[in-house]
């Protein structure tokens, strides 16, 4: 099997260029973890407090739902501490676990994606492979997201399959991948979960769990879970062949940081490029990459509208 063209940091820089993408800070992980934890708890304060921003609050709180999923990914990489043990510990029961997900299974996953990246083998190319769609077909997996459906699939009939013994068919969504990820992990899942529902029912607001909690992992979450997937390697042109290509780099505003991509996940043409360089130097690392001749390969997006319309670009004749 052949794996993903690479490219090496001496492709590009000299060792004093380099060097700043090579180091890593011990706190800088965690005051991630507990910058996304903070938000979330804003959040559902705004909410309780002031009912009529629920709907923004929901946003948000997807978001940042994303957002324990992106660290989860760091951790994947050992990027959330110098300490192995801490950033598997942060990565696991503070990242993934609370929002159905297992570090130890998505790592072999994720790991075997980058190998692979745009290969036949690669267990991501389902993700990107049927785009671009029709603007039809696009609605309606948002509409699907956005209405609960993706997250009773994943939520509830994939792992109800997993303790029946079944064994999972071949994907046939583009959300199928979580399968790998959310199906060994249901009872730690349950377990938190319910120790969220314990601590908001003891603080006299048991239904902010259901509205603020589940509800953004129902609806929310799963939409802007599949933009991040469309736009980081959908319909990129020589993707297989070229590392420069392999995935695309998308300019986000402030409101899309809010909104959809925390955690500087937009810089993924960087991150393929070099996976170990912490998330938080992504953007020094674009930077540096487009100054390079090189760089001028690279996908380079103004916005996720951009994407979207490159991704629905298919006449649905």
């Amino acid at each position: 099997m052949p794996a993903a063209p690479r490219a090496r940091p001496t492709d590009l820089f000299t060792p004093q260029e380099w060097a700043p993408f090579q180091t890593r800070r011990a706190w800088v992980g965690p005051l991630l973890v507990a910058h996304c934890w903070g938000v979330i708890a804003l959040a559902v304060a705004a909410g309780v407090l002031w009912p009529v921003l629920i709907p923004f609050c929901v946003a948000v709180i997807g978001t940042r739902q994303l957002g324990l999923a992106i660290l989860m990914h760091e951790a994947a990489h050992g990027g959330l501490s110098t300490n192995t043990r801490l950033n598997d510990f942060l990565g696991h029961w503070l990242c993934a676990v609370p929002i159905g997900a297992s570090l130890d299974a998505y790592r072999p996953y994720h790991l075997s994606h980058h190998r692979f990246a745009q290969q036949p083998e690669d267990p991501d190319l389902v993700l990107s492979a049927p785009f671009p769609v029709s603007p039809a077909s696009l609605r309606r997996k948002i509409v699907r997201d956005l209405t609960g459906q993706t997250f009773f699939k994943q939520r509830v009939l994939l792992p109800l399959a997993a303790m029946r013994g079944a064994r999972a068919a071949r994907a046939t969504d583009d959300h199928d991948y979580e399968a790998i990820v959310t199906g060994r992990s249901i009872l730690p899942f349950l377990l938190v979960n319910l120790a969220l529902l314990a601590g908001l029912t003891l603080a006299g607001i048991w239904w902010a769990y259901f509205v603020l909690w589940l509800l953004p992992m129902a609806t929310w979450f799963p939409m802007v879970t599949r933009l991040r997937n469309i736009a980081e390697h959908a319909c990129v042109e020589g993707s297989a062949e070229d590392p420069f290509r392999a995935a695309r780099t998308t300019r986000a505003s402030w409101w899309e940081r809010a909104f959809i991509a925390p955690y500087w996940v937009n810089f993924h043409a960087e991150h393929h490029l070099f996976m170990h360089v912490p998330c938080w130097r992504l953007p020094a690392l674009h930077r540096a990459v487009r100054s390079k001749p090189q760089g001028e390969r690279m996908e380079v997006a103004g916005g996720y509208v951009e994407v979207l319309r490159a991704a629905s670009a298919r006449n649905s004749s």
